[in-house]
């Protein structure tokens, strides 16, 4: 009964008022993030801390850090406030006229993917709906849904927590890309050629290049990797002259120029993945969103 009362004195201003500084660990940012004075916003912080019995945000040079109990607070705080904002939201979406702005994560692979047709139909159907993109790792990523920073994740995800749902875009392969003079005579690469020339080594955060190593230790093989980066845009020019070779995902050598490069298969079996969309369920009833994941479906470059 007690919980109870202490309930019944928190109103939702608090709340929100707690979810932005937890988040900004700062009054000042969060009183801006809020447009709210700084006064306001200390003196809900004040309120808190006598409600919920505990300092919840303790100083530490010119940042506040939570408090164990605030630490425990994040994720159910923001879960309860997303549900109160899925409860509170019109009943029906109407892309024409909505005003969004959506977080997404994924590498530049899949970005490559699927922002092209996705922009163009934002700008066709939705022109009020913005984006925001990031780039971090397959973990982050995941990370980022749960906690809430993140509304939507594509990428190669080997496990997804029960907490998220996700949808397959598609199924991806493998492929390797050299230097077509380079080529033994057959016009095929054989494993003994694969593993004594030099590589490139694509680690791009939220790719599935580890498959790569895992097929080859399987075979109790490795190769010598000349060149690593994390981003392959600019990984073909490397291939063209030389006797390096890239093993990337399929898509990513549409666009190459067939004159000097060529594309063929690897000389040992790499598992294909599956690329997809991860989202928290919590945000099941978000209209807006589900619409969003419709349309990324839609626009993949297949």
């Amino acid at each position: 009964m007690h919980q109870m009362n202490d309930l019944r004195r928190i109103d939702l201003n608090l709340l929100v008022i707690l979810d932005a500084l937890l988040n900004e660990q700062h009054v000042t940012r969060a009183a801006e993030r809020l447009h709210l004075s700084q006064p306001a916003v200390s003196h809900a912080l004040a309120r808190l801390r006598d409600l919920l019995g505990d300092p919840l945000l303790v100083r530490a040079g010119s940042s506040l850090v939570p408090t164990s109990r605030a630490l425990e607070l994040m994720a159910p705080l923001a879960e309860a406030l997303a549900q109160v904002q899925s409860l509170l939201a019109p009943n029906t979406f109407d892309p024409a006229t909505a005003k969004r702005t959506f977080r997404l994560a994924m590498s530049d692979y899949g970005a490559a993917i699927v922002l092209p047709g996705l922009i163009r139909t934002l700008r066709r159907e939705a022109p009020g709906i913005d984006l925001q993109i990031s780039h971090a790792s397959r973990e982050g990523m995941l990370e980022g849904v749960l906690n809430g920073d993140i509304d939507i994740a594509a990428a190669v995800f080997p496990e997804i927590p029960n907490e998220l749902r996700s949808t397959p875009l598609f199924e991806e392969r493998y492929a390797c890309l050299v230097d077509r003079s380079s080529l033994p005579e057959t016009g095929t690469l054989d494993l003994a050629t694969y593993l004594s020339r030099p590589h490139v080594l694509l680690e791009m955060r939220g790719s599935g290049t580890p498959e790569i190593e895992r097929a080859l230790t399987s075979l109790r093989e490795r190769r010598r990797v000349a060149v690593s980066l994390p981003h392959w845009r600019v990984a073909p020019e490397f291939i063209s002259g030389t006797d390096l070779i890239l093993t990337v995902a399929s898509r990513a050598l549409r666009d190459i120029d067939e004159s000097t490069l060529v594309v063929v298969p690897p000389p040992f079996e790499i598992p294909s993945f599956t690329f997809v969309l991860v989202w928290h369920k919590r945000r099941g009833g978000d209209q807006a969103l589900n619409w969003l994941n419709e349309r990324i479906a839609e626009g993949i470059k297949r």
